[in-house]
């Protein structure tokens, strides 16, 4: 036997075709992070209709493209595919509850949720938007929790009026601890409810395993911790633009709450069963 160093016949068949990424089918989902080929706009997917999929920039831009094939996810070649309809029946939300018979929102409640960032709120929107629309439950950003005391003053909790407010890196001995204790304890205490969980970033609340990960890079003390993510995943880091597309792609990996860890899914249900008492 001897080894062939010239390999195979050029002009056999298929040879044109050896070497090639082949596409692969992805359904448009909503929310699915692409990229066009050889345009470099990238963002997720908002609108499938009349042949075209509308993508969303980390700016709120948009633009319409073909459907088919063009794109790319993680560097990958894809063949976009309108998304099949949803079978008949009763089906659930992505945080596992039932779909109500009547989908309809309900007028927004006094009582809502705060998040800390934009960030956050999408998070929560994405998995538990369902649900927070058929209660009247609205979600807004706070920007950080040092500034709720002065939100608490203009607008003070009380029992029609619930809040609940979700906090990053709620660990004892933690600034957020401290701040957290002070209100608690405060004249606005009764009809609040502050709960975190125990993770640097919201980013950290999506499991390892659904970004395809063993777990997430450890990020150096002193080192801006988004960037150092990102730099660890191999993802650019140099711009704002960069770390918002990069929690496109991670947002984009979520699609139930099983996608999240646990110590977030029992906080975020913990207050919507608090802003929601007695209605």
């Amino acid at each position: 036997m001897f080894e062939d160093r010239y390999g195979s016949d050029v002009l056999a068949s298929g040879w044109r075709e050896q070497g090639k990424k082949v596409s692969r089918p992805v359904a448009a989902e909503m929310g699915l992070v692409v990229e066009v080929v050889g345009d470099g706009w990238c963002g997720a997917i908002t609108r499938v209709e009349a042949g075209n999929v509308e993508l969303e920039d980390w700016k709120g831009r948009r633009r319409a493209f073909p459907i088919g094939a063009g794109f790319l996810i993680d560097g990958e070649p894809v063949i976009l595919e309108k998304a099949l309809k949803k079978p008949q029946g009763r089906t659930r939300t992505a945080s596992g509850s039932f779909v109500s018979a009547d989908e309809r929102a309900r007028i927004a409640l006094p009582s809502r949720i705060l998040v800390e960032g934009k960030h956050d709120a999408e998070l929560v929107e994405k998995v538990w938007g369902a649900d927070l629309r058929a209660e009247g439950v609205a979600v807004e950003f706070l920007q950080g929790l040092d500034l709720l005391e002065e939100l608490l003053e203009a607008e003070p909790p009380s029992e029609k009026r619930r809040y609940g407010v979700l906090v990053d890196h709620l660990v004892d001995g933690s600034k957020e601890d401290r701040i957290a204790r002070r209100i608690l304890q405060g004249r606005h205490g009764t009809h609040l409810r502050i709960v975190g969980h125990p993770f640097i970033d919201v980013w950290q609340c999506v499991k390892p395993e659904a970004m395809g990960i063993r777990a997430w890079p450890v990020v150096p003390r002193g080192q801006d911790w988004k960037t150092g993510i990102c730099r660890g995943l191999g993802w650019p880091a140099e711009t704002k633009e960069d770390i918002g597309l990069a929690w496109q792609r991670i947002l984009s990996r979520v699609t139930t709450f099983r996608d999240l860890e646990p110590t977030l899914i029992g906080r975020v249900e913990e207050l919507i069963d608090f802003v929601t008492v007695g209605e």
